[in-house]
Parts: C-alpha cells; structure tokens; sequence
C-alpha cells in the first residue's frame, strides 16, 4: 500500500474512532490531523472538507448494509428457516468493541439526519430495504409452509423493529439476552 493510501485510512480509521467517541459535531478535522500525526492541511490533499470526509465514511460503512447482504431468501428450507433466521438476524447484533463503535457512528448519523437532509434520505432507504426485505424472507416462509399468510407485513415489521430495538439498548450499554429475545421474536412470527 502505497504512503498516500495508508494515510488515507489512517484517516478514515481516526475519524471512525473519534466519531464513535466524541460525536461528529465535536470532532473536529484538527482532531483528527492530531489522531493521525498530520497537519489539518494534509487532510485536504485526502478529503476537500470534513462533510466529503462524512460522506465517504458513511458510504464506506453503510454501503453493503443491506438486507440481502445478510440474508439469502433462496437459502431459507422448511427445514432451516428458524434456525437461519435466528442465526443471522444474531450477525447484525454487536458482539465486540468494534461493533459498538459501529452502532455508535449510526446513531451519530441517526442524530444528524435532521440537519442533513442527504443522510436521512439514504437511511430511511436503508431502513425499507429491511422492512421489505424482512416482508419478503416471511413471504418466503408462507411458501415453505413454516409462516402463516396472515399480518405478514406486521410481522415482518415486528423482526426488523426487534433487532434495531435490541442494538439501541445494548449501545445505551444495557445488558440483554440478545438471543433469546430475538429467537423469541422469531419464533412468534412462525407457524
């Protein structure tokens, strides 16, 4: 990897760890400079702006999260359908450090989608591809015969709120039995 291009992350990686912790309006791109051993001017030869520098984050962490990027409706069975509902839908749960600053860096976005009109806009996105792509894993359910036809919208609405639910709590840093919760809900969406 080429100086520039290791600076470049050593940028990105900064920024991610100072957003998670101090927030996006507090951190400011002489922070960063610091973080990484730069002087602020040199971020501009990587970044025009800190809002070019969000925006490439944002689009470096959201940009494969999507619904089919963790759930293959095709590899759903009668026979695995609970199993791999529950499994999966566990992967989108944080489970370390980094999965927290994760969760932390989303909801300083969630935060700011009020002042940003961009990032409200592909977050809301983000969001109905999961209420769709929960509504459609159900439909896949009904077919296999292990989901009723009834309210499947509301069900498939009910998984989606659930795992969002879980993360807001454990980012507030309160403990729960993320798998049983969750293997609770899915189980109350099957037949």
């Amino acid at each position: 990897m080429s100086k520039d291009k290791k600076t470049h992350q050593h940028i990105v990686d900064a920024a991610f760890q100072l957003f998670a912790e101090h927030g996006i309006e507090k951190t400011s791109l002489t922070m960063i400079a610091t973080e990484v051993g730069i002087t602020k001017p040199a971020i501009y030869y990587h970044f025009a702006s800190k809002d070019a520098l969000l925006d490439y984050l944002f689009d470096q962490l959201f940009g494969n999260y999507t619904f089919s990027h963790f759930f293959t409706v095709t590899d759903f069975t009668a026979d695995n359908f609970a199993q791999l509902l529950i499994e999966t839908g566990l992967k989108l749960l944080p489970s370390e450090e980094e999965d927290y600053a994760f969760l932390r860096v989303f909801n300083q976005f969630l935060l700011s989608v009020s002042q940003k009109e961009k990032y409200r806009d592909k977050l809301r996105l983000m969001q109905e591809d999961f209420l769709q792509g929960f509504t459609s894993l159900l439909e896949r359910g009904v077919e296999l015969g292990v989901v009723t036809s009834d309210r499947i919208v509301a069900k498939a609405h009910i998984l989606a709120l659930v795992l969002d639910n879980i993360s807001n709590y454990m980012l507030m840093g309160i403990e729960l039995d993320q798998r049983d919760i969750w293997a609770e809900a899915v189980r109350s969406v099957l037949k």
